[in-house]
């Protein structure tokens, strides 16, 4: 008997499924403008959280990339503000409205390149100058470092002529090398060796070119920089002393961490300071570098999912608005359906399976046109000569199926459980 009993159960429990699917279905067909308006504002939301994560994901491949082509063996020390942190929003904010640091200096470099561990060493500047040759003229990123800059950037690979050696950087000739991108635009087929251009007025002679590295490395394309001796930048160009940065390349990057925080002891030492409050750089190895990327770029994402999701709440509150009016049209089929035997919970779940068809509906369609739009990027970025590649990982995927059932849940559930506490009686006066 109970054997008997609960196949019968099963049996009502399957037909008041069908039910409630036939009743969802033919009310969005019987709505069919309203519900696709429904669904397109599900589509675009999830269409944004699809592209905007790849979008996050492929800057952030990028980047790492860049900074990995210096390899795992490399320490950077750098100006900052005393007083705040290396990566503190006070800093960037304080260097980005003209607070110049003017400390980092030769002898700082010098000192710290005596220490064991340092194989090769480059110090750096950046200016940004009008460039001309004939009659072709760009403002161009100037990129002053040292002759060791080869070793500790390997992704800088001439195809041409030769890096300025040394003696260049010392005597302070007015060579530069340049990138694929301004050899293109001054030269076009022409061999630029040799040849003369003009930087803020001075001459300076093309003695290499640097291979096509493609795309960009934040806001200025890799292949439209010049590459010009540190000294003869700082010197005749800026009329400065001082830099930016180091960064010093280790022989044993086992040691990598110690040699790091010798590095700040020898900084701390050539500028006189005993309070680590008031340094004015900041010593930051590749390890450190990458944690903090990681960090920064996981913090990114979330602030543009979370802003990308905006688009989903709007959608969500149109479901809400859709479903509301959806009870009030059909108070009279609740109050029959209730007289005939309904449950409350067999009401609600019709409603709320109607609200989840809609997001579901809309999230395939979305993460369909999200990663369609994915492709269409990337092959723009390739013409365009950009590396950038967008992907689609399985947790965007993810992401994105889980966000679409949970508005559709969230903003269904009450008009939902408002259908289902109707009375009969009073729905069918109605």
């Amino acid at each position: 008997m109970k054997f008997f009993n609960i196949e019968k159960l099963g049996a009502r429990s399957f037909y008041e499924w069908t039910v409630i699917f036939r009743l969802a279905f033919r009310n969005l067909r019987m709505n069919k403008m309203r519900t696709t308006l429904t669904v397109l504002g599900i589509v675009i939301g999830i269409t944004a959280v699809i592209v905007v994560m790849a979008g996050g994901a492929a800057l952030k491949n990028y980047v790492l990339a860049y900074v990995e082509g210096f390899g795992s063996d490399y320490i950077q020390v750098e100006v900052k503000v005393p007083g705040t942190g290396a990566t503190s929003l006070a800093n960037a904010s304080g260097r980005a409205t003209g607070v110049t640091i003017t400390t980092l200096k030769d002898g700082d470099a010098k000192a710290v390149a005596k220490l064991p561990n340092i194989a090769a060493w480059t110090a750096g500047n950046v200016d940004q100058e009008l460039v001309v040759y004939k009659d072709t003229n760009k403002r161009v990123l100037l990129f002053g470092v040292d002759p060791d800059w080869t070793k500790i950037d390997q992704q800088t690979k001439l195809d041409e002529g030769n890096f300025f050696s040394q003696g260049e950087n010392d005597s302070l000739d007015q060579v530069a090398v340049i990138g694929s991108g301004i050899r293109e635009s001054f030269f076009g087929s022409e061999d630029p060796i040799g040849k003369t251009i003009k930087v803020k007025g001075q001459s300076f002679r093309v003695v290499g070119s640097v291979k096509k590295r493609g795309g960009a490395a934040g806001l200025f394309s890799l292949d439209d920089m010049i590459l010009v001796p540190r000294k003869t930048l700082n010197t005749k160009l800026l009329g400065v002393d001082y830099f930016q940065f180091v960064m010093f390349k280790v022989a044993d990057a086992s040691k990598l961490e110690q040699t790091a925080v010798d590095i700040r002891d020898v900084m701390r030492d050539q500028h006189k300071i005993t309070d680590p409050d008031k340094e004015d750089f900041s010593v930051t190895s590749a390890v450190e570098a990458r944690q903090i990327l990681d960090s920064v770029f996981g913090t990114l994402n979330y602030l543009l999912l979370a802003l990308t999701s905006i688009s989903l709440l709007v959608g969500g509150v149109g479901i809400m608005n859709v479903m509301y009016v959806a009870v009030v049209e059909r108070t009279r089929e609740i109050g029959l359906r209730k007289a005939l035997g309904a449950r409350n919970s067999s009401i609600l779940r019709q409603f709320l399976f109607e609200a989840m068809i809609v997001t579901i509906l809309g999230g395939m369609v979305g993460i369909a046109l999200g990663i369609g739009a994915t492709f269409f990027l990337n092959s723009i970025l390739a013409r365009a000569g950009y590396v950038l590649q967008f992907s689609v990982p399985i947790s965007t995927i993810i992401v994105a199926v889980g966000f679409s059932a949970a508005v559709g849940v969230i903003f269904g559930i009450y008009p939902a459980w408002k259908a289902s506490q109707l009375s009969p009686i009073e729905a069918l006066r109605k």
